[in-house]
């Protein structure tokens, strides 16, 4: 194959409206994952620690054998994934209520065809009577 036209392919593809969407979403995404894992670790969690007297669920773990099970850090990306999915609902909610509604769409191609059909047939019938 074609080093240019290979080369060619690539830039298009990376200049695609979608892949610079996506790529600003991604660096967006994990820029805003790192201001929710910090709002969870250094605020809401220490909360919940003091709430549940001293515990700090980082060092929360089981000994299996040789293996060490740290299941706080489990529950804590939990909780942090339940944080991230409310905040995104509340900002689509928050926007879907900015943006203005999409105006109803105007009737199928098939619904004017079949009531034109049906207006020729009513306009027909009223001659044909006068």
């Amino acid at each position: 194959m074609d080093t240019k036209k290979l080369i060619n392919e690539l830039k298009e593809f990376l200049m695609r409206g979608n892949i610079l969407d996506l790529a600003v979403g991604v660096i967006i995404g994990g820029a805003f994952g790192k201001i929710v894992a910090s709002l969870v670790n250094d605020l809401f969690m220490p909360i919940v620690g003091a709430i549940l007297k001293g515990i700090d669920f980082k060092t929360l773990a089981i000994t299996v054998g040789s293996a060490n099970i740290t299941y706080g850090n489990f529950v804590q990306s939990v909780i942090e994934f339940i944080v991230i999915g409310l905040v995104l609902f509340f900002i689509i909610k928050a926007m879907n209520k900015a943006l203005p509604k999409k105006k109803e769409l105007p009737a199928s191609p098939k619904e004017d065809i079949a009531l034109l059909t049906e207006i020729r047939d009513l306009l027909k019938k009223q001659s044909v009577n006068n």
